[in-house]
Parts: C-alpha cells; structure tokens; sequence
C-alpha cells in the first residue's frame, strides 16, 4: 500500500528585495521578517521504499540507524559529553570524513500555536522551506568557527551536515521532509538574510517548482535518525543543498504526542 500523502508545503511568497528574518525582537518599526508565504499542497513520498536509493552525494538526505546511550536529552551535559562524541563517530562513519566539528544544537518541542523565537519557551518545528547555509555561507561559518585553521581546511572537501533525531517516537506530529537534491534547480534557492544580534547569517528560502520531488520517513524511531546535506563545497554535480521543512502531516493521529526532537549542525571536512 502507497503510503504518498498530500500536504502542504510553505514555500517563499513574492517579496521585496532580500529576504530578512530575525533571530531576535527587530529593532522598532521592523518587521520580524520580510518572508511572505506561498503554501503549496505537494505529494510526499515514503522514503522507506527508496531507503537503498538514497544516499548523502545523491539524493541529498539519508537514514541512519543509531541507538544513543543518552537517557535524558533535557539534559546539557548529557548531551555534550554523551551525545556529541557519539555523533562524531555516526557523521565520520557515514562520509568517511577526517574531521566533524559540531557548532550547535537545537531541541524542539512543539507547542501547538506556540511562535518560533520566543525567549519563554521553546524552539518550534520550522515550518518553512529552507536550507540553513548557502554557497556563501557554508565556508564562512569555517572562517567564524575555526579562524586559525580556515583557510587551511577550505582546501580541502567541506560539508554543512545536520543530524535530526527524534527524542520521542515514533515521529507522529509534524515529521520532517525533505526534497530529492536533484530535483531542485539552483535558481530555486533564494539567499536570505538571518539576523542575530552580532552576525548575519545567510540561507536559502525556496520558490516552489512542480519538479520538486518531496520525502518523509512514517513514524522515525527514537534509533533512527536523518542526515541531511546543507552545504557541499564539491561542485562536480553530486547534491550539495537539500531543501527540508517540517510540515502537518495529515494523517497525524488527534491524540499524538507533539513532536520533539533534536538536531545538530556539524562542519565536515575532508582532506584536500
């Protein structure tokens, strides 16, 4: 039995100039963010069926197997002392990497209703279509994170690559899609600006296209996880952005515990 459903996506809307959002209160008179949304109701597809299909150089995402020895994922420490050094080791495993430098971390616990970037609780399942780095900003990231070893690392292969887990499962409530690289044409992508109180960072927003060929795992398991690609400094024709977005999944059970999850943003660096 298929299991494809329709649901809807929010893809980036007609806008003024340079996408911006804030990652914090914008200054008076600004707006929190310039992004419009332009919901499109796509098929997406079970990427169980396909599990030997895809890979990170191809489709752009994979699905990993991982049972982590942490026992309680509100726990910081837990999660660095315990968490980190084992996603290392899943990351190197998974791209034959030298080196994995994990830069941040995000739990999400939805409350239905609740916005995103709010100081009092915590962060929302994202509900846009979106990379989190661009061709820009992937290397600059190097440079802010590892300055006296950047351009050194810049040499050789670099890669953005996120780890997504569930820390309840199975994933009923607002699971994670994600789109086939190949079937996203570069000018889909939009450069965007994300605003922090000291940087600016750049991602990408994405114009919806018919040819998108949309993903999801039913019911990801708190021993599985995703890997998704969000920067590939290789530009020899293997994937090097994958567009994701949780979205509301249709057939989500009333009575389904919210989602929560935890994802990692790693640097991968390869020898040159």
């Amino acid at each position: 039995m298929s299991t494809t459903l329709l649901a809807e996506l929010n893809y980036l809307g007609p806008v003024e100039g340079r996408p911006r959002t804030y990652a914090f209160d914008p200054p008076p008179g600004e707006p929190r963010s310039t992004v419009t949304a332009d919901p499109r109701r796509v098929p997406i597809h079970d990427a169980r069926r396909i599990v030997d299909e895809v890979g990170l150089d191809t489709t752009g995402f994979g699905l990993i197997q991982h049972r982590s020895a942490v026992t309680d994922f509100s726990d910081e420490a837990q999660i660095r002392d315990i968490y980190y050094p084992e996603s290392v080791e899943v990351i190197k495993q998974a791209t034959g990497a030298d080196r994995v430098h994990i830069f941040d971390h995000t739990i999400r616990r939805r409350i239905p209703g609740q916005a995103d970037y709010r100081d009092n609780g915590p962060r929302q399942p994202a509900t846009r279509v979106h990379v989190d780095h661009t061709a820009r900003s992937g290397p600059q990231r190097v440079r802010d994170l590892l300055r006296d070893e950047a351009e050194e690392l810049l040499k050789g292969r670099v890669q953005v690559i996120n780890l997504w887990r569930p820390i309840r499962g199975p994933v009923l409530d607002h699971p994670l899609a994600f789109a086939d690289a190949r079937s996203v044409p570069c000018e889909d992508y939009v450069p965007s600006d994300l605003v922090y109180p000291h940087r600016v960072g750049e991602t990408y927003q994405v114009r919806y296209n018919p040819s998108h060929r949309w993903y999801y795992v039913p019911h990801l398991q708190i021993d599985e996880a995703l890997l998704i690609k969000c920067y590939d400094s290789e530009t020899d024709g293997r994937a090097r952005f994958v567009a994701h977005t949780a979205f509301a999944d249709p057939t989500t059970p009333p009575d389904a515990p919210p989602r929560e999850s935890i994802e990692l943003r790693t640097l991968v660096f390869h020898r040159a």
